[in-house]
């Protein structure tokens, strides 16, 4: 009997750490091909480039939680980095006075997590208000962000932008830089990840997130606002 529940507990064990079981695999795997694997100037690529995913990855984490999905993070991705790429090399041009006004960079950080967060609260709306399921609305709204992207930059890219010093927008290449040697992405995903893990497990929106997923008519009944909470959790996710 004990023999049962001792293997029981390792498979369970197993199946709740198979994700870092496939990555321990992987990590073998690349170590043995690629010989300069597990160099310094290898992790710190690394590092650089699953920031960005490992930033998306935690706002999606809230949604699916919830029982919900959100397909429009690459899009507002898309969009915000448009709408951001504009703003430096082309500023805001308002025809009605005649001025083109042109923003530092932490007001163009500021602008851009906006951008993400009103798209997201229109996923929530469209999904709590209409009752549109969360695969339809955020499939939408990937081709609405998709398409006011391409809009915005009339299907071009913006390339180069590193702003000019008499206009005072210059700095937005430090997202790239490092930081004793760590990236600067890297930093960002690891203060984003502790907040929100805190967010998650220590605050009554993160017990409610869990509640909803669990079960989402007993959350309700149980006096929990889910529609406002949905919407957080999307807005989180634009956010993001």
């Amino acid at each position: 009997m004990k023999k049962n529940q001792s293997n029981h507990g390792l498979a369970m064990t197993l199946l709740k750490g198979r994700t870092f079981i496939v990555l321990i695999v992987l990590l073998i795997f690349f170590s043995f091909a690629a010989p300069n694997f597990f160099s310094q100037n290898t992790m710190l690529l690394i590092a650089k480039h699953v920031a960005l995913y490992g930033i998306l990855a935690i706002g999606m984490t809230y949604v699916i939680i919830t029982g919900g999905i959100d397909l429009s993070v690459g899009a507002v991705v898309g969009l915000a980095g448009m709408v951001a790429g504009g703003l430096i090399n082309k500023g805001l041009t308002l025809p009605m006075f005649g001025v083109t006004l042109y923003f530092d960079v932490p007001l163009i950080v500021l602008i851009t997590i906006v951008v993400g967060a009103l798209v997201g609260w229109l996923n929530g709306i469209v999904i709590t208000r209409f009752n549109v399921a969360p695969f339809i609305a955020t499939l939408g709204m990937m081709y609405v962000a998709r398409g006011l992207a391409m809009l915005h930059s009339n299907g071009a890219t913006y390339s180069n932008i590193v702003g000019k010093p008499a206009l005072g927008n210059t700095g937005y290449d430090f997202f790239g830089s490092n930081i004793m040697g760590i990236p600067v992405g890297a930093i960002i995903l690891v203060i984003i990840a502790v907040i929100t893990a805190i967010l998650l497990k220590f605050t009554p929106f993160g017990w409610h997130v869990f509640a909803i997923g669990g079960n989402e008519k007993a959350a309700k009944l149980s006096g929990i606002k889910v529609n406002q909470v949905k919407i957080m959790v999307y807005i989180l996710s634009g956010v993001c």
